[in-house]
């Protein structure tokens, strides 16, 4: 039942991919700001209050619907678990904007490029170079098919007896990492650690997704000896992986309006092009086939046996 459901909702999204601004995750927005205003008085035991009541409702009402939807009839559980994950996914309209900004590069514009990289990233593209933009997008294309594709995919797969459990403690956690790790105190200290936890398995798979969807020798080099200097050590472990297994070099500083932010470097080979950034995105889906073909293969097994 969980590789047909997520068969399903791959298809559904890819068909009809959901489009920013997305209601779901507005609302879900709005709910923890509201929590981070009442509860956030800079310490970590308030954080850790904070994250509890973010994720463990929704978590219960998800699991709550799968119950009660299956028990009424396996296929209403089953679509359940397809919607849930087509809300959580959320891989292609972020592929759609590495796109567009590939297409934008090869015709030479430049500033609708960087517009582009700025509403999709956040921050100040303004001073990007053509190598800088196409560097940047090839990293947030792999973080984002990390965070939105397989890290959620894998949580369903591991927690799929409790139905979409898995993909939205996967999303919800991710979100809170995000959006509390800015509070600039301790409060946002559990988020971040309790998405280190959750993501700590997801990240490597995705890692060695991309060795066995690329140049596997490369990958590997890269992972073990480049991922330790990268800021956040699960992100690192996912491009480092993916630029040695393209055969690019990622990270390296970057002019953000008139500073220098000093990047560490990442990957070997060419500086990236727009060519690489589609050439980033096939190699994202080739991993996705592989996880679908193993998904099948444990399937066939199980039937046999």
């Amino acid at each position: 039942m969980a590789f047909f459901s997520v068969f399903a909702a791959i298809v559904l999204e890819h068909v009809r991919p959901l489009r920013q601004p997305l209601p779901h995750y507005q609302r879900y927005t709005l709910f923890i700001q509201w929590l981070q205003r009442k509860l956030n008085a800079g310490e970590y035991s308030h954080g850790a209050i904070a994250w509890t009541l973010a994720v463990m409702p929704v978590l219960m009402g998800v699991w709550l619907v799968f119950f009660l939807l299956s028990g009424i009839s396996p296929f209403l559980g089953w679509a359940w678990n397809v919607g849930v994950l087509y809300v959580t996914l959320g891989f292609k309209y972020f592929s759609d904007d590495a796109e567009r900004i590939a297409r934008l590069l090869r015709a030479g514009e430049l500033d609708a490029a960087r517009a582009q990289l700025d509403a999709w990233r956040g921050g100040d593209a303004s001073a990007f170079s053509a190598d800088d933009i196409a560097r940047v997008t090839i990293e947030q294309v792999m973080a984002a098919s990390q965070r939105q594709m397989f890290g959620v995919l894998l949580w369903f797969v591991l927690l799929a007896p409790l139905g979409p459990v898995g993909a939205v403690l996967f999303r919800t956690a991710s979100i809170l990492a995000r959006r509390w790790a800015s509070t600039q105190s301790r409060f946002g200290l559990f988020a971040l650690r309790a998405f280190h936890v959750v993501n700590w398995l997801p990240a490597r798979l995705t890692a060695l997704t991309y060795a066995i969807a690329g140049n596997f020798e490369d990958a590997t080099f890269c992972w073990r000896t480049q991922a330790p200097g990268w800021p956040e050590p699960e992100e690192s472990v996912v491009l480092a992986a993916g630029a040695g297994a393209m055969g690019v070099r990622l990270g390296q500083s970057l002019n953000v309006g008139n500073e220098t932010v000093w990047r560490p470097e990442l990957g070997t080979g060419q500086a990236p092009d727009a060519d690489c950034i589609d050439s980033a995105i096939s190699m994202i889906w080739r991993g996705l086939v592989i996880w679908l073909v193993a998904g099948l293969l444990v399937v066939v097994a199980g039937w046999i046996s």
